[in-house]
């Protein structure tokens, strides 16, 4: 059985990275990268995914990625999502070029959330969730537009910051958030 693990929000200003690990149980048509599809188009996939997969996530808060930074976070939520599986893997292929630190065979691959299938459909569940929790952030935080952004320092987004500081779910130790 092999897997497949991707992270998503990397670059954002707030909210938690969120990964997926998934082992397909049959095959999907259109699975890609989760930023090269439309919202629209992610969740149709993200439906059938959740239905012909095993998958699981694993959430790293904003507080753990400022005390061991972004990369740290993105292993430790691709190793949390792997572990949560309800079946082990034989391989787990991962997007990049790090590998989370498991008693597990892996194999890294540049760009592979384009070119391995299992990769693709972790990348756009992982997208799926963490999309629909920054819009829920969004109802407690307006003034950020998390819904609109999902937690990327946006223009309007950095004005909000400059204008109102963080909140609590913010990443006080990145760029943008860190007002001088």
């Amino acid at each position: 059985m092999i897997a497949g693990t991707d992270e998503v929000g990397r670059g954002c200003l707030a909210g938690p990275v969120v990964a997926a690990a998934v082992i397909l149980k049959e095959d999907i048509p259109g699975l890609t990268d989760s930023k090269k599809i439309t919202p629209k188009r992610r969740e149709f996939l993200a439906d059938l995914i959740l239905e012909k997969s095993f998958f699981a996530y694993g959430v790293v808060s904003n507080n753990k990625i400022d005390k061991i930074n972004i990369l740290n976070a993105s292993l430790l939520a691709m190793k949390r999502a792997i572990l949560n599986l309800p079946v082990r893997p034989s391989l787990v292929l991962v997007d990049g070029t790090f590998k989370p630190d498991l008693d597990i065979p892996m194999r890294a691959i540049i760009g592979g959330d384009s070119s391995e299938n299992a990769i693709s459909a972790a990348s756009i569940i992982a997208k799926v969730y963490r999309d629909n929790l920054m819009i829920k952030y969004d109802s407690i935080f307006p003034v950020y537009d998390l819904k609109g952004n999902k937690g990327y320092g946006t223009k309007k987004h950095l004005e909000a910051l400059k204008n109102f500081g963080h909140c609590e779910i913010h990443r006080t130790t990145f760029n943008g958030v860190i007002i001088k």
